[in-house]
């Protein structure tokens, strides 16, 4: 190809471009498509390299680039014009008014499991609580043994611990970090764990990943009444100064006594509805006296020392909260139900 086909189809390219009109971008793509796409005119010059020898090659290809290059400047001043006109026509046609207030951006909010997280986290900050986050992976000895749940217990059967290797197991509760905590730190201890645990359990009021938010209080002279007292004073700021309790006896191998933690039905205000049963009670958390076998395995001598502990369900907790039917609805992230809060 010599010379002077480039410049007819340079030429070519001019007049079809005089011809095009340049106030439509639509018009002035096409023209592009038509030199510069993958079967354009100008591009199916390079397919003629392979036909040239290659002392041709180099001087051919510079002038396939410097016609591209021209034809490419052409077009984006044509586009550029086009863009313009069509502006211009959107402008005539109509008027906006730029001081009307715009659409905006729809304002996000808290997930309900993190307001009700936080919530937890300040109130027993402002008590004088310590809070440890702890591990979401322990060891046999952290999770159960320590706390004094002997090998034959039903929480270590495979059907209830998720395990990941011989005695090391997704945390069932955060109950593990109290003893980390007493191991690295001298009575008098006040301390809180939220956290993420792990069981294997799927219903409508069970999953099997859930928060928990755990405590400990160990000093000289602590009493079931302190814990009592403490958490009546967290039932009141969580659910309203009318709210109830009641401690039901119940086992945790860890705690003695050991006590189920009841609070006045929130939808019926104890009066007895479908959702408590008619019982005017619905269970939120368990609790305890330390048990002294406990303290012994951090080496905390229990005759000096004594201690409670309470743990609770932060999913359920909101569900009573904010009256949520299924635990499911806090993980979907279905933006129909996270609208409401």
């Amino acid at each position: 190809m010599n010379e002077q086909n480039f410049t007819e189809l340079l030429s070519q390219f001019n007049t079809e471009l005089s011809d095009t009109d340049v106030s439509s971008t639509v018009a002035v793509d096409a023209l592009r498509v038509k030199f510069l796409g993958r079967k354009g005119l100008v591009t199916g010059l390079m397919r003629n390299m392979g036909a040239l020898s290659a002392e041709e090659r180099p001087a051919y290809g510079k002038r396939v680039n410097e016609l591209k290059q021209e034809v490419e400047a052409s077009l984006e001043a044509a586009i550029e014009q086009a863009r313009l006109a069509e502006l211009e026509r959107k402008l005539n046609s109509g008027w906006t008014d730029i001081s009307l207030p715009g659409n905006g951006l729809g304002s996000g909010s808290l997930h309900p499991l993190y307001e009700i997280r936080e919530e937890i986290i300040d109130f027993f900050m402002n008590m004088g609580f310590h809070v440890e986050t702890g591990r979401d992976i322990e060891t046999d000895w952290y999770n159960f043994e320590a706390l004094n749940t002997p090998p034959d217990h039903p929480s270590r059967d495979m059907q209830d611990t998720f395990y990941v290797a011989d005695k090391v197991m997704l945390r069932t509760h955060t109950s593990g970090t109290q003893i980390h905590y007493m191991e690295d730190n001298k009575p008098p201890l006040r301390m809180i764990a939220p956290g993420h645990v792990y069981r294997v359990d799927s219903d409508a009021t069970h999953a099997p990943m859930f928060q928990q938010v755990e405590g400990l209080v160990v000093d000289k002279d602590i009493s079931f009444a302190h814990l009592k007292g403490l958490l009546f004073l967290w039932a009141q700021h969580l659910f309203g100064d009318k709210v109830k309790t009641r401690f039901r006896p119940s086992f945790f191998p860890f705690t003695e006594p050991s006590a189920e933690m009841d609070i006045s039905c929130v939808f019926c205000q104890g009066k007895g509805c479908r959702r408590c049963k008619n019982t005017g009670w619905m269970e939120i958390g368990g609790c305890g006296s330390v048990d002294p076998i406990v303290l012994k395995n951090v080496n905390i001598d229990p005759e000096v020392y004594t201690g409670f502990a309470f743990g609770f369900g932060l999913d359920r907790i909101a569900m009573l909260r904010y009256a949520i039917p299924e635990i499911g609805l806090l993980t979907s992230n279905d933006q129909r139900f996270l609208r409401q809060f």
